[in-house]
């Protein structure tokens, strides 16, 4: 016995040993941390072709997946002791603001204007602008997050609908109520505890739960309260249905949608890979086209979500991480590889007729080739957002988890109301 498992342990050791690729003694170590295993598997991959293209500078990437939670409080404290903090750390886009606020010499994140700067002109810069600070750049993130509308094609055409017909978000409502009257099923869901539903209406119009330029507190704004009015019409007409479990990441939610209750949802193009993964039976049912607009003209989409990959001021090797973080998301390859590998919609607009992007996936088999021409068409319309405002997450979490959820489920109070009382709190701590 003692010499067959010492036969299956030599085994398994060769295994090994022949499965790893083998990093030279002189191997640059660098640590990256993620709440996402999918961006650790992505970073993993980038640093075994880094390897393969350098060999003569191989790179020994040392990656970790934390909770969202863990991630950003540790990550705060070792900034602030200043010890513990990887090299290279991926920040979610609501969190960032707790990083790059107050005096630019006291940012413990490096800018990183020399590695984007020279491809300005074939980059979708309001993705980049989310995370800057004092004229500095300090994050890279994984996808455009356009908004698009993923929509269930047989509904549709049990119906006798064409998606398109519908242009503006008027037309949205007047199929809702066809879509009602002849298959009983909702054109759309609406989240009551978080703010994909909501926060691309209002970006799309041009506005935010902050004025970007000044600071001021902009949530109880015109354009903000009629909104939130419109998806609470919409709950009260029956046309839209509150999304199950509150949330679209939530479990009730992806068996609802999956068993074809609901014509359409509005998401940036990184939801796409829940529907491949979460909600098989809509295979080949659902595609995607641009949002309706709110006006002739008007924009069809809105960038939102994202996670900006930083550099902390405590590597010890600045110019390796640089290099090796514009090698993995900023060069065409690893732009490229954002969409063939995550599914997500990459940063720069030249590469979208790229042979290697327009190969089939997994993303076109489930949703079709169309796919290719929404995140073309959307590019455009992607501004940043408010979200270095250093009470950006502070507000997040106010629409989130008060104002949805008492307009739109408790129904205890109005729009106006509720993002009255919302901003007003905001103020206050200005």
């Amino acid at each position: 016995m003692k010499k067959l498992l010492a036969s299956i342990l030599f085994v398994c050791m060769l295994f090994s040993m022949c499965a790893l690729p083998a990093l030279a003694d002189d191997a640059t170590p660098i640590t990256f941390w993620s709440f996402q295993a999918a961006h650790v598997k992505f970073m993993e991959d980038a640093a075994i072709r880094w390897n393969e293209t350098n060999p003569d500078r191989p790179i020994d990437l040392k990656a970790e997946t934390l909770g969202y939670d863990d991630l950003h409080n540790n990550l705060l404290i070792s900034l602030q002791t200043g010890t513990g903090a990887p090299d290279i750390v991926d920040i979610e886009i609501s969190m960032y603001a707790n990083f790059i606020t107050g005096d630019e010499e006291y940012i413990p994140l490096v800018p990183l204007n020399d590695i984007i700067e020279p491809d300005k002109e074939d980059l979708i810069m309001g993705r980049f602008e989310n995370y800057e600070n004092h004229g500095n750049y300090y994050g890279v993130d994984y996808h455009v997050g356009a908004a698009a509308m993923m929509y269930n094609k047989d509904i549709f055409a049990e119906a006798g609908m064409d998606i398109a017909d519908i242009v503006t978000w008027a037309d949205f409502v007047e199929a809702g109520k066809v879509i009602k009257e002849k298959t009983g099923k909702y054109m759309m869901a609406v989240e009551t505890t978080e703010h994909w539903t909501y926060y691309p209406l209002i970006t799309q119009q041009g506005s935010d739960f902050f004025d970007k330029e000044t600071g001021e507190v902009i949530l109880d704004n015109e354009i903000n309260v009629t909104t939130l009015q419109w998806l609470l019409d919409g709950l009260n007409e029956g046309i839209f249905v509150a999304m199950p479990g509150g949330f679209c990441h939530s479990e009730e939610w992806y068996a609802y949608m999956n068993e074809g209750n609901v014509a359409c949802i509005a998401m940036p193009l990184w939801y796409l890979n829940r529907f491949t993964d979460y909600m098989p039976d809509l295979n080949g049912k659902m595609a995607v086209t641009t949002m309706p607009v709110w006006t002739e003209g008007g924009a069809n989409s809105a960038g939102l979500g994202g996670t900006g990959t930083s550099i902390t001021n405590q590597t010890q090797h600045l110019d390796f991480a640089k290099e090796f973080l514009y090698f993995s998301k900023i060069s065409r390859e690893g732009a490229i590889r954002t969409w063939t590998d995550l599914g997500f919609d990459p940063l720069r607009t030249d590469i979208y007729d790229d042979p290697d992007m327009i190969k089939a996936n997994a993303f076109t088999d489930y949703f079709g080739d169309d796919v290719y021409a929404v995140m073309d068409a959307t590019a455009a319309s992607i501004s940043s957002l408010s979200t270095s405002n250093p009470l950006y997450p502070e507000a997040l979490t106010l629409v989130q988890k008060t104002v949805m959820f008492e307009v739109l489920s408790e129904k205890s109070k109005t729009p106006e109301e509720s993002l009255k009382n919302a901003a007003d709190q905001l103020r206050s701590l200005q």
